[in-house]
């Protein structure tokens, strides 16, 4: 299970670490301008996403995210033994890749963000956005498990945009993002409603995945 481990916190590494790090140079280069800062994230978030399923996908099955790692448990897809070790690497990683797009823009190391992100409008959009994305893995791994680094990319670029909270969808980088007051940054004390939100959806999109793609493919005898 190590390499599985060391896979995830890498991933988790360089996914939050564009995250961040994409963020605060588009904010630089943006001129004020929001839309333009949110494309430059999404772009980067989204290529990023492709490279790494593809490339550790096979080692830990690429979660990056503690709320698929939870529905990959209840599914008996993994052990609990290494679900725990899987979040623990997101969490590590994925903080260390905050915090080295900090040290890549000469900001403080350590921070917390002041950035609001919080009411029913924002939860729903959490809601929606993680539902979408169990959806898509369990779904695409079931029908077309080749092409699972492509719609989970094109999944998170499209929820960036027609997500009121932009769909942060992963309780790891919730809680990393809280540490970068930056573009990308979400206010300490706003990360519990976003995070309570994103595993309703992740469990409401494990138990719709599991009668939809669970159940025999047309064709096939039951």
């Amino acid at each position: 299970m190590k390499h599985a481990f060391v896979a995830e916190a890498l991933g988790s590494f360089f996914l939050f670490a564009t995250v961040v790090g994409s963020g605060i140079m588009a904010q630089n280069l943006s001129g004020g301008n929001d839309a333009i800062a949110l494309l430059g994230n999404t772009v980067a978030t989204g290529a990023m996403l492709y490279v790494l399923i593809t490339m550790l996908g096979a080692i830990s099955g690429a979660h990056f995210n503690p709320a698929v790692t939870l529905v990959m448990r209840l599914r008996s897809d993994i052990g609990t033994a290494q679900a725990v070790g899987h979040v623990a690497a997101q969490l590590a990683g994925g903080i260390a890749g905050v915090w080295t797009a900090h040290a890549m823009f000469a900001l403080p190391i350590i921070e917390f963000s002041h950035k609001a992100r919080t009411g029913p409008g924002q939860w729903t959009g959490e809601f929606v956005a993680t539902f979408g994305l169990l959806l898509t893995i369990i779904g695409t791994v079931r029908h077309r498990p080749q092409a699972v680094p492509t719609a989970v990319a094109l999944y998170i670029v499209a929820a960036y945009w027609f997500t009121s909270s932009t769909s942060f969808a992963n309780p790891a980088i919730t809680i990393a993002r809280s540490l970068s007051d930056t573009f990308a940054g979400i206010a300490p004390h706003d990360v519990p409603g976003f995070i309570a939100a994103q595993l309703a959806g992740a469990l409401a999109g494990w138990l719709v995945a599991d009668f939809l793609f669970d159940a025999p493919a047309r064709g096939e005898v039951a």
